[in-house]
């Protein structure tokens, strides 16, 4: 039996969505009314130090819809653990209820009708807003950015992702490590960090005079193996010194095209982070946290082998974790946790230092519900400036989804799907491969597909698609290659 493309879209919808009701919502929320949105952010500070993370927003200032994967596979001795459970099995881990708002949030469950019960998520101008509320709660707090924030949409391609730089200083990003910022080219990252960082902006600037910290050890020149960018800083918190120390995505010249950062090389180079995080505790700090773009698996192993960081707040695998995961390492204990994407979440970790080390924490992380959380006016009004010059193209028209489309996962989504069924039909191919990006925004049945949301799929520095003879035997190679990389017994 054949199927039509719309006939194929809402197949996979059916298959992508279980049927809870919506009474099922409605009762969960009146079972579970301190866990509803309205008192999800009255949270009560711990402790002395405290981090907010966010990562991977992949350069949404407007509030989305986001679909949670419903496979994510791991192999060996990940099958079966964290980041790997999805759905219900995710929930059980986290004590999370079934059909609230939270449950929402982490999982892919009755996507359809949650979506629309709760509403959009994410948007720099309702994030703005609870980082300053958390803010203000916590004297001294730090906004860390795990990367993969200025890229993933329409206007931070064409705006050479100034756009991302001003929201994410008026945002009051302290420190940030990255990974497709490098495609915008070595010299233009250099730029940013050299002329928008430096906390010595001109009066009227976005963001102002805020300073953020570019931080990689891993991140080193070929010729000389010179630190690139600073390894780590060292910032007080109410008195305590913290080191953040940063670790760019590892993989970045082999993921993306080496031209871009022809002069850099990258890797895990967890002996060196070991170096760093010796010297960073013998230069006062009391507290030593990783901000990673690793990705969660290779976070759990390298905790297992360094010693003496006391958290890693990761980013990469858009794994959306409600809790803090302890491993043993010879040092101690490293709590692992990973932030999510899209804009969807902030992580917040508050420790509880005394006697120069951590003897407790608290770990939360956040969804941002755009319609819980009222848009922050100064953001709100440089969002408005950013798009006004491309409200026009950005708002095109140029089809409608009968079926829900979605990119998460370790195989495809819907609008893999959609983008591989067109680039048959336009470039007259027999097969298409779609790279597996875990970006890209939803949207539900119905929804007109504008010219942004169909770049939020789409909207990267090198945007090829060619076409080319291969051989059975080329493309088995290319996809075991590609499998090797994600699906294997060590991350």
């Amino acid at each position: 039996m054949s199927l039509s493309k719309r006939e194929f879209l809402q197949v996979l919808a059916a298959a992508g969505v279980a049927g809870m009701a919506l009474g099922r919502h409605a009762q969960a929320d009146a079972q579970t009314a301190g866990t509803a949105p309205g008192g999800l952010y009255d949270m009560a500070p711990f402790g002395n130090v405290s981090l907010l993370h966010m990562t991977d927003c992949h350069a949404q200032l407007k509030p989305i819809h986001f679909r949670e994967p419903s496979v994510n596979m791991g192999v060996g001795s990940m099958n079966g653990n964290l980041p790997h459970l999805v759905g219900e099995r995710l929930l059980k881990a986290a004590g999370i209820p079934a059909g609230t708002p939270q449950a929402h949030a982490y999982t892919y469950l009755d996507f359809e009708t949650a979506a629309r019960r709760y509403g959009k998520v994410g948007g720099f101008a309702h994030l703005a807003t609870l980082v300053k509320q958390l803010k203000a709660s916590r004297p001294g707090a730090l906004l860390l950015d795990g990367g993969d924030t200025w890229q993933g949409s329409a206007t931070s391609l064409w705006t050479n992702a100034q756009d991302m730089v001003d929201a994410c200083k008026l945002l009051t990003v302290d420190v940030m490590t990255g990974h497709w910022e490098f495609t915008y080219g070595m010299k233009r990252v250099q730029e940013i960090i050299e002329k928008d960082f430096n906390g010595q902006s001109a009066p009227g600037t976005p963001g102002g005079a805020q300073k953020v910290d570019f931080v990689a050890q891993n991140v080193r020149t070929t010729d000389f193996d010179d630190a690139v960018f600073k390894p780590y800083v060292i910032r007080p918190i109410n008195g305590v010194p913290v080191a953040i120390v940063g670790q760019a995505f590892p993989y970045t010249p082999i993921a993306n095209p080496r031209y871009m950062v022809a002069d850099w090389s990258f890797g895990i180079q967890d002996a060196n982070m070991q170096k760093v995080v010796d010297e960073a505790r013998a230069q006062g700090a009391q507290v030593v946290v990783l901000l990673s773009h690793n990705g969660m698996d290779v976070d759990l192993k390298m905790a297992s082998r360094v010693r003496g960081i006391d958290a890693i707040l990761g980013g990469h695998t858009h794994d959306g974790v409600p809790v803090a995961i302890p491993v043993k390492n010879p040092g101690g204990t490293t709590l692992v946790t990973n932030a999510g994407s899209n804009g969807k979440f902030l992580g917040v970790m508050d420790f509880e230092v005394k006697g120069g080390k951590v003897t407790d924490f608290r770990y939360r992380l956040l969804p941002v519900f755009a319609n819980q959380l009222k848009a922050d006016p100064a953001m709100d009004a440089l969002i408005t400036k950013i798009r006004a010059p491309y409200e026009a193209k950005l708002a095109e028209r140029l089809a409608v989804t009968d079926g829900l489309l979605y990119r998460r996962g370790n195989f495809n989504g819907s609008w893999d799907q959609l983008i591989c069924d067109a680039l048959m039909d336009v470039q007259g191919a027999d097969m298409a491969f779609s790279p597996g990006f875990r970006w890209g925004t939803s949207l539900l049945p119905g929804d007109v597909i504008t010219r942004e949301l169909m770049m939020d799929q789409l909207a990267i520095t090198y945007p090829y698609a060619t076409l080319t003879n291969m051989s059975g035997e080329t493309i088995k190679t290319i996809l075991e290659d590609v499998a090797d990389n994600l699906i294997n017994p060590d991350p």
